[in-house]
């Protein structure tokens, strides 16, 4: 999608950028950029400020420290070596490093997998501060600490914890099963294939002059700013220490986002992997701040990412940065391609709020869909089959419906269903001989196995849902019908639903 079709969805972006990124949201940060993208390209870019403060203005290639992003390749990475054999994810993470055998929880050994450290459920209690500190340690220096023992918060695999020092134990198996540093197998691994060129593990890999943005801090909401050396680069950098610009996250966010797309390509990474980093493996309270006054029905960690069930646009998937001098912020909405990456040079920007009110701004601006539903053959001709028989007035026809479950015409018998028709037809009036066409009254659909779609009537309408068992040759398990509501499209007193605003793709 390029050229003009890019032009709709260029202006709603632009403008939710210059009304996200106000006077009070920049004066936090000496610089910024922040852009929208769909499928891997930039369609509109914010850039302010000056990244050095010394007379340079920020472009939109200027490359900003992107901290926890980094986890994402990371983890990218690990499961690349997983599909080669190479790693176990359910294996003991000391059967990779032996150090981390002397982990303890209440004085009792434990057993840590590559898979609870990747999805922060390993038990490790949350060391952001901490983490950021050592994020230049030696790996003498981190391997003598596990070794003496780290000490668990949790019980291995229950809960959510963010752990720095957990994560980085993914890069140290990496380098045991590989023999060769993390950060170069996650640039031959990841980097190169997608032509990420832009993105690096640190700033001297960048050629002298190059546009790197310094970092800076606030104390006293962007009054005044002080510089902030960057943090190094060792034994947990593999966690947070990529340098990056908003074109190269554009890339890595359609290549992960794509692994969503029935036709998606299994280069570099299966898309089949590429979906596991994006399926929350660990629940996210939602009481932990990150999300306050997000309209979710749930969030977890999947491997290296946040994922989002958001109540209007579906899955969401995103990650923050944070290091002193830097904030960043990624995110997109796997059912369109539509994603908003936001650095800034200070920790006090937010990146976060902003790359949130931005992407939930420009998705409903474009009426984006949660998802797109493509109903078996099978779910379609049933529900055609049902429609029919409600418009032909066969109200005592329910058998003619199948093929049926058993269950169907036990969980409500034929002479129950039609008494129910009657006393909703009493209500809405018979249907209407002239309807449109079956394809245009389908409203939503859960998915595959599901179908729901309206009969208009003289004084109202029915909403009607089938659904089928997803047997060799699926079969209808239930009918509902029901008087639709106000808007008629839902039946009356449903709640909000997120399917209510899937894309129903009809063969």
């Amino acid at each position: 999608m390029t050229g003009s079709a890019h032009e709709p969805l260029a202006a709603h972006a632009a403008a939710a950028l210059t009304e996200r990124l106000d006077a009070a949201t920049l004066r936090r940060s000496p610089a910024s950029v922040a852009a929208v993208t769909l499928h891997g390209e930039v369609v509109a870019v914010h850039a302010h400020g000056e990244p050095r403060r010394d007379g340079a203005a920020t472009e939109p290639g200027t490359v900003f420290r992107i901290a926890s992003m980094s986890k994402s390749f990371l983890a990218a990475t690990a499961l690349s070596l997983r599909d080669e054999g190479l790693l176990d994810l359910h294996a003991p993470i000391a059967q990779y490093v032996p150090e981390a055998a002397a982990a303890r929880h209440d004085g009792r050994p434990v057993r840590i997998t590559l898979d609870t450290l990747l999805s922060n459920r390993s038990g490790l209690p949350e060391d952001n501060a901490w983490g950021d500190e050592h994020l230049g340690e030696s790996r003498e220096f981190i391997g003598a600490l596990v070794g003496e023992g780290l000490t668990l918060s949790a019980t291995t695999a229950t809960e959510y914890q963010y752990s720095n020092v957990g994560q980085s134990l993914v890069g140290r198996a990496i380098e045991a099963v590989t023999g060769r540093p993390v950060e170069d197998v996650i640039r031959e691994r990841m980097l190169a294939p997608l032509g990420l060129a832009d993105t690096r593990a640190s700033a001297d890999l960048y050629p002298a002059g190059a546009d790197l943005a310094r970092g800076f801090r606030t104390f006293d909401d962007g009054d005044s700013f002080v510089p902030e050396p960057y943090v190094g680069t060792g034994a947990l950098g593999c966690i947070g220490s990529l340098f990056s610009t908003v074109a190269d996250i554009a890339v890595w966010m359609e290549f992960l986002g794509s692994g969503f797309d029935p036709d998606a390509a299994d280069a570099v990474l299966s898309a089949a992997s590429r979906r596991e980093l994006q399926v929350a493996h660990t629940l996210i309270s939602p009481v932990i701040s990150q999300f306050t006054g997000a309209d979710l029905d749930g969030a977890g960690y999947g491997y290296g990412l946040v994922v989002e069930h958001d109540r209007r646009f579906g899955r969401i998937v995103q990650h923050a940065g944070g290091l002193p001098g830097f904030s960043s912020h990624m995110r997109w909405h796997p059912a369109t391609g539509i994603g908003v990456v936001v650095f800034g040079n200070s920790d006090q920007f937010g990146a976060g709020g902003i790359a949130g009110a931005v992407l939930h701004d420009v998705l409903g601006r474009v009426d984006a869909p949660a998802a797109s539903v493509r109903p078996w053959p099978q779910t379609v001709a049933a529900a055609r089959r049902i429609d029919d028989l409600l418009r032909a007035g066969r109200s005592d026809a329910w058998d003619q419906a199948g093929p049926l479950a058993r269950n169907v015409l036990r969980d409500v018998p034929a002479e129950v269903r039609a008494a129910r028709l009657r006393a909703a037809l009493e209500r809405t009036g018979e249907p209407l001989a002239d309807a449109a066409p079956f394809e245009e009254r389908v409203v939503a659909a859960a998915d595959a196995s599901a179908l729901r779609w309206t009969v208009p009537c003289r004084a109202g309408a029915l909403v009607c849902d089938v659904r089928m068992v997803g047997l060799h040759d699926p079969i209808v398990q239930s009918i509902d019908v029901r008087v639709a509501g106000e808007t008629g499209r839902k039946p009356e007193g449903e709640a909000a639903r997120v399917t209510d605003h899937c894309r129903v793709v009809l063969d």
